[in-house]
């Protein structure tokens, strides 16, 4: 395990069934060989480890044979993805990196006590919040102070309460901490942010990137929906926030923003990117499992068994639709009356499935509904590992370049290297 620490840029490169660690770290290679830094943290949620009946273990095996294939010198991490008190015991050995997930309790008031000491000790912000990067002040009432403490305060304690937990357990130098904020029904406000990063600071949790939720709707492996400029407004502002509360809070100098479901969304990436440029501020990419989809892409592409077998994915979960839409409601917008049928997919030769599945927004054959029931359909890959694996293991030379390409072309150079096009 190395702790030297996140670079200014990093990715969160989730690998469903943990067979691309190799293919994602060449990307990451090639981004070094241009002059862009960007660590690489593998990482897995307690969920997907259920569903494809895999151990923390396995992700630290992947990420450490992918690191001595290539030759990989930089600092790595294995990331126990979206965790909390219930679920983090099987993830303390293998990861090195955690990402505490408070959403369940924001929403929910701490005591009354403890209410009042948080508003204490953040009433001397109230009135006009100057944050430099900001044009205008920030206003701060007694009544916008009261309503964050009692929507997040009892998750900062949460936050806490975990991050306290792991370091007993690992030693607080021997991991690093995401605080996630963005699986809530509302995004939060830059202000809010502020006040969010400060409770965390009274609570003693370190960490090194901090997800809140953004307006607009990050859904799982397609282009962001939205409000772009109103995004843009809202990104630069948080990096100015956080920015001011590293010096004011004391936190890690290396702390930054982190973007959850983010792999995908083309139309930010720009602006990001612009944003990125003119502040000096890092960022944390966190893929949204999208690597499963270019293993099918691969394998669709090399026709044959590999095409029949993406065909039969796509029938299994047109009948099992709500099994596995259940627990993405929040993050998937499919129009069912516009998916395709199984039968008129079957009737797809190979070139025609992988452009209808690719994220190649340019493509005529581009099929966003079916890409998204694909994207949650991996658990019926996991059903039948040996058949699986034996494909990816028949056409792996495919796949890799494909899960190469797609985080190169599609996501470092637009966002870490501001390539358009």
């Amino acid at each position: 395990m190395q702790h030297s620490g996140l670079a200014r840029y990093s990715m969160g490169i989730g690998d469903r069934f943990g067979r691309e660690g190799r293919a994602q770290l060449m990307a990451l290679a090639r981004a070094a060989q241009a002059g862009i830094e960007i660590t690489p943290v593998w990482n897995k949620s307690h969920r997907e480890h259920q569903i494809t009946g895999t151990r923390p273990e396995s992700v630290r095996e992947e990420a450490d044979a992918a690191v001595a294939e290539c030759g990989w010198t930089a600092a790595y991490f294995v990331d126990a993805d979206h965790i909390g008190r219930a679920n983090v015991d099987p993830f303390l050995k293998a990861s090195d990196f955690f990402t505490i997930d408070i959403a369940d309790f924001i929403g929910a008031a701490a005591s009354g006590p403890e209410i009042d000491a948080y508003l204490d000790a953040m009433s001397r912000y109230s009135g006009q919040l100057a944050i430099p990067a900001i044009a205008e002040p920030l206003p701060v009432t007694t009544e916008l102070l009261d309503a964050i403490a009692r929507r997040y305060l009892l998750g900062i304690q949460e936050a806490g309460r975990v991050y306290r937990y792991i370091a007993e357990r690992k030693g607080a130098e021997r991991f690093v901490t995401e605080v996630s904020l963005d699986e809530t029904s509302a995004p939060q406000k830059p202000t809010e942010l502020f006040f969010i990063l400060a409770g965390l600071a009274r609570e003693g949790v370190p960490m090194v990137t901090v997800a809140p939720k953004f307006s607009g709707e990050f859904l799982k492996g397609i282009d962001y929906v939205g409000d772009v400029a109103s995004f843009a407004r809202e990104f630069t502002q948080d990096l100015a926030v956080v920015e001011f509360a590293k010096t004011t809070f004391d936190l890690p100098a290396q702390l930054k923003l982190s973007v959850h479901s983010g792999s995908d969304k083309f139309s930010l990436y720009p602006i990001m990117h612009q944003a990125l440029r003119a502040s000096g501020g890092g960022v944390h990419l966190k893929t949204a499992g999208t690597t499963w989809l270019e293993e099918l892409v691969g394998l669709a592409s090399s026709g044959g068994e590999g095409l029949e077998f993406a065909k039969a994915i796509y029938r299994q979960a047109t009948e099992r639709f709500d099994e596995l839409a259940a627990p993405y409601l929040s993050v998937i917008s499919i129009d069912r009356a516009r998916l395709p049928t199984p039968d008129a997919v079957d009737r797809l030769d190979a070139a025609q499935f992988a452009s209808a599945l690719a994220h190649e927004q340019s493509c005529p054959q581009y099929d966003a509904n079916l890409r998204q029931l694909l994207h949650i359909s991996y658990r019926i890959a996991a059903e039948q590992p040996d058949t699986y694996y034996r494909l990816l293991n028949r056409h792996r030379e495919v796949i890799e370049a494909h899960v190469t390409d797609n985080i190169f072309r599609r996501h470092v150079q637009p966002l870490f290297q501001g390539v358009v096009g």
